[in-house]
This record gives structure tokens, C-alpha cells and sequence, in this order.
């Protein structure tokens, strides 16, 4: 298996090299990329000058809890869907809406839930909120979120 420089008649090759060309262009289109100034999208806002502490305005919150056993709970005290319909349109109506909290136990009924995040809907709250979701970061099959619970 011989080699041969050029054509079979012993001729020089004539063709160029091209190789070192390439890794030079290459080279120069990297550099041109790294200094290039980084493009930077920036909007100006002007944003409202700090209001002093003594001025905060401490918004009332309601909370709906819903329990294992099925119940309702407004701020603590059992109620059932006619009153949460009532307590909701009573909201409504003050000068400021006090944000409303929802906070299903993780026992709590899906049906019971789903029941109630619709009459939330159907009243027109705007300030709404799901609290407490942190339990519900951990999902394992059959078994408890905490495997420690069970030892021993």
C-alpha cells in the first residue's frame, strides 16, 4: 500500500492545506465572542420612596381549615357551607378584603376541598392564599413521610 503525494504520475499536489487556516479563523471567532460587551436588558422603574415604619397598615387575615373528620373551621370555630357562603360575602363587603388563608389537613377529605376552593371561587375573593403546603413536600407510596415515626 504505497502513498502518493500527488496523481498517479508522480505530479506535486497542488491542493492547499486548509487545516491550519480553520483552527486560525476559529480562534479568532472565539476572541471575537469574548470581547464582546455582554448584552444586558434592563428596564428603569421608578420605584416609590420608602414609607416610614410607623405607617405599615396591617391587613386582617381570615383561615379556613379543613379538619380530618370533614368540618369546616373559620378562624377556629366550626362552621358549615351556608355560613362559609355568608362569612365570604361578609368580607366582601368591608372597606379592606382581609386576605383569605386555605389550609386543608393532609387527612382532609379531597371532595370536601374541591367543595370548598368552588364556593371560594364563586364568592369573588380576590385575596386568596394556600398556607401550610410545606406538608405536603414529601411523597412516598405506602408509607409515612417520616420513616423514623414507625421504629421500634
Amino acid at each position: 500500500m504505497a502513498m502518493s503525494g500527488g496523481k498517479d504520475d508522480g505530479s506535486p499536489m497542488i491542493e492547499m492545506n486548509v487545516t491550519p487556516l480553520i483552527d486560525v479563523m476559529l480562534v479568532l471567532l472565539v476572541m471575537l465572542i469574548m470581547t464582546l460587551p455582554p448584552i444586558t436588558n434592563s428596564v428603569n422603574i421608578d420605584l416609590p420612596s420608602p414609607s416610614p415604619s410607623n405607617s405599615i397598615v396591617k391587613t386582617d387575615k381570615n383561615k379556613i381549615i379543613l379538619t380530618p373528620l370533614d368540618q369546616i373551621m373559620w378562624n377556629g370555630q366550626i362552621i358549615d357551607d351556608g355560613q362559609l357562603v355568608t362569612n365570604l360575602q361578609a368580607t366582601l363587603k368591608l372597606p379592606v378584603e382581609p386576605e383569605l388563608q386555605f389550609e386543608p389537613d393532609p387527612q382532609a377529605s379531597y371532595n370536601l376541598s374541591a367543595q370548598v376552593l368552588n364556593i371560594i371561587k364563586a364568592s369573588g375573593v380576590t385575596k386568596f392564599g394556600f398556607v401550610g403546603n410545606e406538608q405536603y413536600r414529601v411523597f412516598q407510596k405506602g408509607g409515612p413521610a417520616n420513616p423514623t415515626r414507625n421504629a421500634g
